[in-house]
């Protein structure tokens, strides 16, 4: 990164700017602080940035109103937002306002610097993800095919799980992404001319995804690029047949995801795919 990398960091909380700047000190950024909204409005007024870090509850302007501000104002800055109170609603007008990420407070240092590498190095781009829903226990989205759109829209999915342990967090993020990706790459061949649909249904002992894609379909007993239909003594067998098809290292998108959620179900034409995940309640026990 250039010294022409310069990021703005937007908190009423001087200890989220000493620790944001702790873990940023050893790149090579040029950083500003602002401690309220309209101060850091004042200052993209005259100064253009490369990014924004922005949290959301602020006295004056928060950084949801900031964040469609800066859209508005800085159509080229990009835009990371943090909470310590993340809610459906505030994911989904990030999204609105074509933030590039999401997080919530306490995080770690290590996951901040490779968001803001990523935010920093993702080319700009506007319409990628439109939301045609915004009901907080039903969410509907259009994403482009973009296989950098899953990496993006990964991060507020793991906001949605706020009833999950940071671990099944994480297991539903990645079976997500990973079917994100399959249908991306292949039901839309990842062009960025078709789009895929994403769904995302609250009910009260579930959380439900719903992806489908304008692929033609596939049956999952006719699947030689992917892992699943390996032989047990032939574990990596399909690796040679994404090689030989030009596609992207990997093939365990749907062996992973059948292990990290509860339910998978695919229909008939296979463009189409559930993944769900129940939450339990406090106390009570396991599902069998």
């Amino acid at each position: 990164m250039s010294a022409s990398n310069t990021i703005l960091i937007v908190d009423d909380d001087a200890d989220i700017h000493r620790l944001l700047a702790a873990a940023l000190a050893g790149e090579n950024y040029s950083i500003q602080d602002a401690y309220d909204g309209l101060q850091a409005l004042s200052l993209l007024e005259t100064t253009p940035f490369d990014l924004v870090i922005t949290d959301i509850r602020m006295p004056g302007l928060d950084g949801l109103e900031l964040s469609r501000r800066i859209r508005a104002l800085r159509p080229a800055t990009k835009v990371l937002v943090m909470t310590a109170e993340s809610t459906p609603a505030s994911v989904i007008s990030a999204l609105r306002n074509e933030a590039l990420g999401y997080f919530s407070k306490p995080f770690s240092l290590e996951a901040v610097t490779d968001m803001v590498a990523r935010a920093l190095s993702t080319p700009a781009s506007h319409g990628d993800i439109e939301v045609l829903s915004a009901i907080p226990h039903w969410i509907s989205l259009q994403l482009r095919c973009k296989l950098e759109v899953a990496d993006r829209l990964i991060l507020f999915v793991r906001e949605m799980g706020t009833d999950l342990s940071p671990d099944e967090r994480e297991d539903v993020g990645a079976a997500f992404r990973e079917l994100l990706m399959n249908a991306i790459e292949h039901g839309g061949h990842s062009d960025p001319s078709k789009t895929v649909r994403v769904d995302y249904v609250r009910t009260a002992k579930s959380m439900i995804y719903k992806i489908w894609d304008p692929g033609e379909g596939f049956s999952l007993d006719d699947l030689p690029h992917a892992a699943i239909s390996n032989s047990p003594d032939a574990p990596y067998e399909h690796m040679e047949v994404r090689e030989k098809l030009g596609l992207r290292a990997g093939g365990f998108g749907i062996l992973l995801t059948r292990n990290l959620v509860d339910e998978l179900i695919y229909n008939q034409k296979g463009n189409e795919v559930l993944l769900i995940k129940y939450v339990k309640k406090p106390g009570e026990t396991e599902r069998h």
